[in-house]
C-alpha cells in the first residue's frame, strides 16, 4: 500500500501554500452543507506530490473519516488505464489503429446505422466504412450508452439490459456481442458519442493478449506500476478503507448501500470503462507515467512516441467536442476540448474560458472523481469523492480554478 505523503514542498515547484488552502477551505463547505460527504485532493508537480488534503468521511454514517488510503470508486477514469493496456499492444504490432474492428468481433463485421424508427423497430442502413480500432479510442464510432436516454439506439440498449449497470448473467464477451449487433448512432467517424467504446476495446485486448483483461491489466500495468490498491473489486481485507457511495437529495448527499456494495464482489463483466477500484496514491502513479511520457521509476509502459500521440487531439479538423459531439453525456466541458486516444485534450482555453493549459489532458468518473495532466505545467491534479452522477456540481471547474491562481512561479 503506497502512502499519500508529499515529496517536495509546495513552494520548491512553484506552488503558493498558503493560496492552496483555498482548495481546502471550498470543499469543506461541500461537506458542512452535506452536498458531499467526503473528499480528497492531490496536486503533483513535475511527477513529485507537492500537496493533499482532504475532507469529511469515507463513510459518513459510521463516522469514518476521508484517509490518504481510502478506495474510491473510479468508474470512466478505468479508461486510460484500459487504453494504454491497449496501446501497449498496439507497440507490440498486434493491430493498427485503421484496422477493422469486425475482423476480430464477428458483430462488427457488417455494422448497420440507425436511420429512423422507434426502439422496437429501427430502420437502418449499412455502414459506409467499417468501425476502425482508432474510432473505438476516440469514441468516434457511433457505439453508445444505454444512460445517454438521448437517441433510440440507448434504447435498444436498455431493451437488452444496459442503463447504469448490465444484466446479470453476462460476461464481456456477451457484452460486446449485445451492443455490437445494436444499430450505431452515426456513420462511423462522423460525430463523437461517450459510450461503450471503450469496452469494446477492453474485450478486443483480451482477444490481441490471450489474457482476461483484468489479468492484462494487473500483470503489464498495476503491478509494474506498484499499483496495488486498484482493481476490479475491493477484496475483504481492504473493506474498511471503502469509501460510501452517495447520490444527491434535497437534504444533502444520500448513502447507496445496495449500489455501493458491488464494489465487493470480484465481477463477472470486467469493465474496462468503468470498472476499476482505486486510491489517490496508486492514481497518482499512472498520471506521473503519462507526464514522464509512458515511464517511471525505470518501468517504461510505452514509448513517449505513443503518449504523444495519445495526448494529440484526433477529432478532424482539429474540431473541439462543441462542434463534433452529439448530444451525449461527456465528463468534460465541450468547449475548447478534443479528445485523443482515452483522455480529453483542451485545445482552446479561450473557448473553454478556463486557466487550464492547452494540451492537457484528462477525464472524469461517474460518481465525481476527476484527474487532469498538465505537460505545460508539469502539473497533475487528482479529485476524488463518491457522489452519483458526476457533474452534480461543478467541482472539476472549481477545482482548476482553485489550483491554476496557487501557481506562482
Amino acid at each position: 500500500m503506497a502512502t499519500l505523503d508529499a515529496r517536495v514542498e509546495p513552494a520548491s515547484v512553484g506552488l503558493d501554500a498558503s493560496r492552496l488552502e483555498r482548495v481546502r477551505t471550498h470543499f469543506d463547505r461541500y461537506v458542512e452543507d452535506r452536498r458531499l460527504a467526503g473528499w480528497l485532493v492531490t496536486v503533483a508537480r513535475g511527477g513529485d506530490l507537492a500537496w493533499t488534503a482532504a475532507g469529511g468521511y469515507r463513510d459518513r454514517e459510521r463516522g469514518l473519516d476521508v484517509t490518504g488510503d481510502t478506495i474510491w470508486r473510479i468508474y470512466s477514469m478505468t479508461k486510460p488505464l484500459t487504453t494504454v493496456a491497449a496501446m501497449m499492444l498496439y507497440e507490440e504490432g498486434h493491430f493498427d489503429l485503421n484496422d477493422d474492428v469486425g475482423q476480430w468481433i464477428e458483430a462488427l463485421s457488417a455494422p448497420r446505422v440507425y436511420v429512423s424508427g422507434p426502439p422496437s423497430e429501427p430502420i437502418t442502413e449499412p455502414a459506409t466504412e467499417p468501425v476502425r480500432v482508432h474510432h473505438l479510442l476516440t469514441h468516434t464510432s457511433g457505439l453508445t450508452y444505454g444512460f445517454n436516454y438521448t437517441h433510440p439506439v440507448d434504447a435498444i440498449y436498455r431493451a437488452k439490459g444496459y442503463d447504469f449497470g448490465w444484466p446479470p448473467s453476462a460476461d464481456l464477451a456477451v457484452a460486446v456481442n449485445d451492443w455490437c449487433t445494436s444499430p450505431l448512432l452515426f456513420q462511423p467517424g462522423r460525430h463523437w458519442n461517450y459510450s461503450v467504446a471503450t469496452d469494446v476495446l477492453g474485450r478486443l485486448v483480451e482477444i490481441w493478449s490471450g489474457r482476461t483483461l483484468d489479468e492484462f491489466v494487473r500483470e503489464r500495468i498495476l503491478d509494474p506500476l506498484a499499483m496495488s490498491d486498484t482493481g476490479w473489486h475491493c477484496p475483504d481485507d481492504q473493506r474498511d478503507r471503502l469509501a460510501m457511495l452517495y447520490v444527491p437529495s434535497a437534504d444533502g448527499a444520500v448513502a447507496m448501500a445496495d449500489l455501493a456494495a458491488a464494489a465487493t464482489r470480484r465481477p463477472r463483466l470486467v469493465s474496462g470503462g468503468g470498472g476499476l477500484v482505486s486510491t489517490a496514491s496508486d492514481y497518482q502513479r499512472f498520471m506521473s507515467m503519462i507526464l514522464r511520457g509512458g515511464e517511471l521509476d525505470g518501468v517504461r509502459l510505452l514509448s513517449s512516441r505513443t503518449v504523444s500521440l495519445m495526448t494529440e487531439n484526433h477529432l478532424p479538423d482539429d474540431l473541439d467536442l462543441a462542434r463534433f459531439a452529439t448530444d451525449s453525456f461527456s465528463e468534460v466541458d465541450f468547449a475548447g476540448v478534443g479528445f485523443g486516444l482515452g483522455f480529453s485534450v483542451v485545445v482552446d482555453r479561450r473557448a473553454n474560458r478556463s486557466l487550464v493549459s492547452e494540451g492537457t489532458v484528462g477525464w472524469g468518473g461517474a460518481a465525481s472523481t476527476a484527474f487532469w495532466i498538465d505537460p505545460l505545467e508539469e502539473l497533475t491534479v487528482g479529485f476524488y469523492t463518491q457522489l452519483l452522477p458526476s457533474g452534480t456540481y461543478p467541482i472539476r471547474r472549481e477545482l482548476q480554478r482553485l489550483v491554476y491562481q496557487a501557481l506562482v512561479d
